[in-house]
């Protein structure tokens, strides 16, 4: 699930979705807008339609990138090759644990590195090999037309497909505090630095305003800066459930916050607003301008470089 906490535009963007602003039947509207946020709503009936278009969607990214084939992205060579039968097999390439760009202890004192070498080694290790096993049972099930199967691998590949994607982007957009690339200034990140003036006001607004949401998350989750490529590149704040992936056509994720306890209770005990205060000191504003000006795939390259 993902909540669009948004940007100042979003809420005009949000009344050019016609469909969205009609009333429901008890009269509320589909999306309620603020001056600054638009929360968007769903009908609880459809819930389970988007959950599973969103999980199919997902599969299809990690597909394109694991299965062998001479063929591009999105051309699946068992769905497209018709000399194929029921009883071929599907080759699943295998992801690994990409390396991180810096020391474990090297984003201290924001993180210590007790927490970052569980969270790298454990957490997103068990990320990746749950997705494996995953994959490896997609690839029998598809060769089998065992559609059924298919369908209730879904939200394994969904959860630790995330998983893997979040945690993948996360350790780059990360950097040392002493590193120069920690401070959003013209000289790092010049065009992200101005779109993030124009959309909130000011660098401290658009801070409070991602803490606001960060900090607003129930249970577990991710926030994130995202562009969206098909809005003329507006800015938004995002925060997903669980390890819901920011994989939505012409979303780009800019920048990820980890919310899960893992993540900081060992340092920050129940102290979720002070993890937050100072995840701002190791941000990697270069990596979040290239993922600004570059698009999706520039984004997703990660993802490749593990297999």
């Amino acid at each position: 699930m993902m909540n669009l906490v948004g940007s100042p535009g979003a809420a005009a963007s949000a009344r050019s979705r016609g469909a969205l602003n009609a009333p429901r039947g008890d009269g509320t509207p589909w999306c309620r807008r603020g001056n600054l946020a638009v929360s968007r709503k769903r009908n609880p009936a459809s819930v389970g339609h988007h959950s599973i278009f969103s999980a199919v969607f997902l599969a299809l990214i990690f597909i394109a990138c694991f299965f062998t084939s001479s063929a591009s992205a999105f051309q699946l060579p068992f769905f497209n090759n018709p000399s194929l039968g029921t009883n071929s097999t599907m080759s699943a390439q295998k992801y690994s644990l990409p390396p991180l760009p810096y020391a474990y202890d090297a984003l201290e004192p924001a993180i210590s590195a007790q927490i970052m070498e569980l969270h790298h080694s454990k957490h997103h290790q068990t990320y990746i090999t749950n997705l494996n096993a995953a994959l490896s049972s997609l690839a029998a099930a598809s060769a089998a037309a065992d559609i059924p199967t298919q369908i209730a691998l879904q939200q394994a590949l969904r959860f630790h497909g995330g998983g893997h994607i979040n945690h993948a982007l996360f350790w780059e957009n990360l950097t040392p505090p002493t590193s120069p690339e920690a401070k959003l200034d013209d000289a790092v990140a010049p065009q992200l630095r101005k779109k993030i003036v124009e959309t909130w006001g000011s660098e401290a607004k658009f801070k409070e305003a991602f803490a606001k949401a960060l900090l607003g998350i129930q249970g577990s989750g991710w926030g994130w800066l995202v562009k969206f490529e098909g809005e003329g590149g507006r800015l938004g704040i995002v925060t997903t459930k669980d390890q819901d992936p920011i994989v939505g056509p012409g979303e780009v994720p800019i920048f990820g916050v980890d919310m899960w306890e893992h993540a900081y209770y060992l340092q920050y005990f129940n102290g979720k607003a002070a993890y937050v205060e100072n995840i701002w000191t190791v941000i990697n504003w270069k990596t979040a301008e290239e993922r600004f000006l570059g698009t999706r795939s520039d984004a997703f390259k990660v993802l490749k470089a593990s297999i």
